[in-house]
């Protein structure tokens, strides 16, 4: 990369900074599910996307929105696309050529710089405030040097999809084209019978997972389960002798949480193990998913935990071939997944 000489500029001589063109309707009677059209708003994510709509777009794509009510540049976004405005987001349309989304941003980027902690709720980021930012952008025989940024850009979403690529290749999930098999289920996914099928009929008596006091734990590489959502569970590597659970296995804890284990574990007397390791992987994902929706509902708490009992007496959905869960289809749904 050559060395970068750099100039400073003032947003407002580099756009026209007006308000968005608007309609004056409910979000409701603009947004519709089939929408095409962006509309923007005050959302800090989604370049600020709230939704979509059938209306005709009221301002020009390959521009840049920001909000006015913010305490910096952070709600700043590119638009590529027409899109129907919203109140207090002002819309600034590049006087220079050319315009891309490389260009913007870097110029975001360096707007983001620029305002950072300078504005607050008592002096928010206006449009005058807009208009009079200085930003520094790549300069070259005394003009912006486009090329440059043009490149820079380039540069590092290249460096990024090889990296991507890397990792793709090392864990495997380069392979993301659907085979007929996974494509035709899930275009048969609506038609699909369903039926009730009780647990432990399928895997047979669940297990109750035995206290280990945080005091008792010996450091480890086993994972030990517990109840909670945080690191799915895992409170802690152990070294104890315990039952050690079978990967391939789900987990149940005093919430009704339902968690696939693709590993061995131990677990405390806050879990209930279903023995779904005869299953193929995918499979046992979509009777994870399955248990989960069934026994994570609010009916289980402190004060009333579930337990291995519970698990025996849960009724889950399923897909049948008529008579029988069918794996088969649940496999090639996960798969296609």
């Amino acid at each position: 990369m050559q060395e970068v000489k750099w100039g400073e500029y003032k947003l407002g001589e580099l756009f026209e900074i007006n308000p968005t063109k608007y309609y004056r309707l409910q979000n409701e009677e603009i947004i519709s599910k089939n929408g095409t059209v962006p509309l923007v708003s005050n959302s800090s994510t989604d370049n600020g996307v709230m939704g979509f709509s059938n209306l005709k777009p009221t301002n020009k794509g390959n521009t840049i929105t920001c909000s006015d009510t913010t305490l910096g540049a952070e709600t700043m976004y590119y638009q590529k696309n027409d899109f129907i405005g919203y109140s207090h987001i002002q819309h600034l349309i590049p006087k220079f050529e050319p315009f891309n989304w490389a260009i913007a941003s870097v110029i975001i980027s360096a707007c983001k710089i620029s305002t950072s902690n300078k504005y607050d709720y008592g002096n928010k980021f206006n449009r005058e405030a807009m208009r009079n930012t200085l930003i520094q952008l790549p300069t070259k025989n005394g003009k912006i040097d486009f090329d440059f940024m043009e490149e820079f850009i380039a540069e590092l979403e290249a460096e990024r999809i090889a990296e991507l690529e890397a990792y793709l290749s090392a864990t495997g999930l380069q392979d993301y084209t659907l085979t007929k098999e996974e494509q035709k289920a899930l275009e048969e996914f609506e038609s699909l019978k369903w039926d009730t099928f009780n647990l432990e009929k399928l895997f047979g008596k669940s297990t109750r997972g035995r206290r280990l006091k945080s005091a008792d734990r010996i450091s480890g590489d086993l994972p030990f389960v517990t109840a909670g959502e945080t690191d799915t569970g895992i409170s802690d590597f152990i070294g104890n002798k315990v039952i050690v659970f079978s990967d391939n296995t789900t987990t149940i804890d005093m919430f009704g949480s339902a968690k696939y284990r693709n590993y061995k574990y131990g677990g405390d007397d806050h879990i209930a193990v279903v023995h779904t390791e005869n299953l193929s992987k995918y499979a046992s994902i979509f009777v994870t998913s399955a248990i989960h929706k069934s026994s994570y509902n609010g009916q289980f708490n402190y004060g009333r935990n579930f337990y291995a009992k519970d698990a025996d007496e849960l009724n889950i959905m399923l897909p049948t071939d008529g008579k029988n869960p069918n794996y088969k289809t649940m496999e090639t749904l996960i798969s296609a997944i």
